[in-house]
């Protein structure tokens, strides 16, 4: 597997991809693709969150845990599936905040690029799942790389809004100095938690943060 990975995420991960748990890493999949069992997502994709956001755009990280594994869903951004693709259930929570909290309305859109495009990264932990199979891929050293992530925004950025939205995204507060950021928690925005991410207002607080720091807010509203 060739790490196609945009310049600025090239230079600071550049220890991390001369690690021996990420040589690991690139021969599991490689086994994986010769066994014949299906990816997701694409292997052109699998860095897509670094392409869309540059390191020095960074301005919000949404911190998913491992892609959708059914046909036709992950694209390499934490929540999105291409536009065409029915919404799935945590997305669709997403936006009902969304309009709830800024008084806006969705258009049905489903792709996220729009936001990567703005400086959120749309970053999932584990970045490869086997067709079918959640969390298949969360053993093979994805983790220790996107920790690495965290740490390099946390470290080479300043005044970024982390949203850790359920338990598992907010095991990874530890990773993030606080002095220099902001995190906002909720529960995940998935059925599952009955309701609990509704009024968590993140996405009009992270604008304020944004306009107090002299950055451009997001522009949600797809």
């Amino acid at each position: 597997m060739e790490v196609r990975i945009e310049q600025s995420w090239k230079e600071a991960l550049a220890p991390e991809f001369e690690k021996p748990y990420f040589e690991s890493l690139v021969r599991f999949l490689h086994g994986e693709k010769d066994s014949g069992r299906v990816v997701y997502p694409p292997g052109g994709s699998i860095f897509k969150a670094f392409e869309l956001t540059p390191l020095p755009s960074v301005k919000a990280v949404i911190l998913g845990q491992d892609p959708y594994h059914n046909p036709g869903q992950a694209m390499g951004l934490s929540f999105s599936v291409p536009d065409g693709i029915p919404s799935p259930p945590s997305l669709n929570n997403i936006f009902k905040e969304i309009e709830n909290d800024l008084g806006v309305r969705m258009s049905g859109r489903t792709n996220l690029e729009p936001w990567a495009r703005q400086g959120v990264l749309l970053l999932n932990a584990i970045l490869t799942v086997r067709a079918g199979a959640a969390a298949s891929h969360s053993g093979i050293g994805w983790q220790e790389f996107t920790d690495a992530v965290i740490r390099t925004v946390s470290e080479r950025c300043d005044g970024v809004v982390f949203l850790l939205w359920g338990n598992f995204a907010r095991s990874k507060r530890d990773l993030i100095d606080t002095s220099r950021h902001y995190v906002l928690e909720a529960a995940h925005p998935s059925p599952l938690a009955r309701g609990a991410f509704f009024g968590c207002r993140h996405f009009s607080k992270t604008n304020e943060i944004l306009a107090r720091e002299g950055k451009t807010p997001i522009n949600w509203q797809l």
